[in-house]
């Protein structure tokens, strides 16, 4: 084949021509096709700062799940991690709440006192 800039014949495998530099048409074929973005993630995110954090919990799972498939390349897995995060931590004080609440109105019971 020859080079569309120089007019230098190259090699048929060639992705750049050695003369000039400039690309070829085999570099638009070899070249990889763009990542998917990873929406779970995001809206994982999202959804536990906005404290539904069950579902939240759950949707961030699936995104980080899927940024580790080789379509999303990694993409969001960060978002995931941070609602995963987010939302155990809101779970976790929404136990000891109602762990909280629920002796205080044990004791109040056992009293006499309400």
């Amino acid at each position: 084949m020859f080079c569309k800039n120089c007019g230098k014949e190259i090699d048929d495998s060639a992705v750049v021509c050695p003369n000039c530099g400039v690309a070829t048409e085999n570099m638009a074929k070899n070249a990889p096709a763009p990542a998917q973005k990873n929406t779970m993630a995001l809206v994982g995110f999202i959804l536990a700062l906005l404290s539904f954090n069950v579902i939240a919990l759950i949707i961030s799972i699936i995104g980080l799940s899927n940024s580790k498939k080789p379509e999303y390349a990694g993409d969001g897995k960060g978002f995931a991690i941070a609602g995963i995060v987010i939302s155990c931590v809101y779970i976790g004080l929404y136990i000891i709440l109602l762990a909280t609440c629920g002796s205080i109105v044990g004791c109040a019971a056992l009293s006499g006192t309400y």
